[in-house]
């Protein structure tokens, strides 16, 4: 895969070219708008980068670009209790139109791979009760 674009678009005074990292942060950017997705699942470098403080907008998505079009893959981590494939399409449509909007690229495919489910921890009142007793 070329790290640019080649000839994307050619202009009287140049020409354009969009990087692929370029396209990774529109599509992260666009999944983690959606209601019901709790995270991106990247890799164990994209881990170590967030360690260090560092906010991966890439973590999880893998592109490949073409000189019209994309092809998009997103991994994800679901909120419980989200209908997983009403998730899943409403990534792609929202990946598929950001990248479109903002580049001009055709959007072939966006592919979601489901990497796990999030549980929201329930606060337990129970213990907070108990400590609260016991300190009077």
């Amino acid at each position: 895969m070329d790290t640019i674009a080649t000839d994307y678009e050619k202009t009287e005074m140049g020409q354009i070219h969009i990087a692929p990292e370029v396209i990774e942060v529109i599509a992260g950017l666009a999944t983690i708008e959606v209601e019901g997705v709790a995270g991106m699942s990247g890799g164990f470098a994209g881990g170590i980068a967030e360690l260090l403080g560092r906010k991966n907008l890439s973590k999880g998505v893998k592109v490949e670009v073409g000189q019209r079009e994309a092809a998009v893959d997103v991994s994800i981590i679901v909120e419980y209790g989200n209908r997983i494939p009403e998730v899943a399409t409403e990534i792609q449509r929202g990946v598929k139109r950001s990248i479109e909007t903002m580049t001009g690229l055709h959007v072939v495919e966006v592919n979601v791979h489901i990497h796990d489910v999030h549980f929201k921890v329930a606060d337990k009142p129970e213990e907070e009760e108990s400590a609260a007793q016991r300190v009077r």
